[in-house]
């Protein structure tokens, strides 16, 4: 019998992994996550960004219409910087990521199973690069509108006030009357 593979993160064999409960965790540089770092800011103070926390876990699960799999409880968490959509200022989001995710062989029965599970089903890999994984994750629980609770700073007001808008609702073709009314002669 062939000795099982090292429990390597960036080339993790996922059967055997489960096979034996097996247990990973670690941290990441967040420099490491290239995509992860291109879809966020650079800390404020120009400290460097804070390291991605992981912890994985195998385990042979029953999956409805598949029995038992392999499978992968996965944990990611870093605290990312973003711009705020509301005041367009830096804030910080405490991101994670927690997951089940089952292996199955072949692209067609884990597109069918991933339809109808609660969990995720991906396609069994010889060599699972569990960090790319961790980064999907992250980047799947970004935020799609970032913003402060409250700004730090007031929003600028295209308004002076209420009664500026009442105005141009009421009245949304003023400026060109007043250019017609103006250019006609006496």
């Amino acid at each position: 019998m062939a000795a099982p593979r090292p429990l390597d993160p960036k080339r993790l064999d996922v059967v055997s992994f489960a096979a034996v409960a097996g247990e990973l965790a670690g941290t990441i540089t967040a420099d490491a996550m290239l995509r992860l770092a291109s879809a966020t800011l650079p800390p404020e103070d120009g400290s460097p960004r804070p390291d991605v926390q992981w912890r994985a876990t195998g385990e042979r699960l029953p999956l409805a219409g598949a029995g038992v799999q392999p499978s992968l409880l996965v944990h990611a968490s870093t605290v990312v910087t973003l711009e705020c959509q509301r005041c367009l200022r830096p804030i910080r989001v405490a991101l994670r990521a927690d997951r089940r995710i089952f292996f199955v062989e072949g692209e067609d029965a884990a597109a069918a199973l991933d339809a109808e599970a609660e969990d995720d089903v991906l396609a069994l890999t010889p060599a699972l690069d569990l960090p790319m994984l961790l980064e999907d994750e992250l980047l799947l629980a970004l935020p799609l509108v970032p913003r402060h609770d409250v700004c730090p700073e007031p929003l600028a007001r295209a308004f002076r006030d209420a009664a500026d808008v009442a105005e141009a609702a009421e009245h949304p073709f003023a400026a060109l009357a007043a250019l017609k009314q103006g250019s006609r002669p006496n």
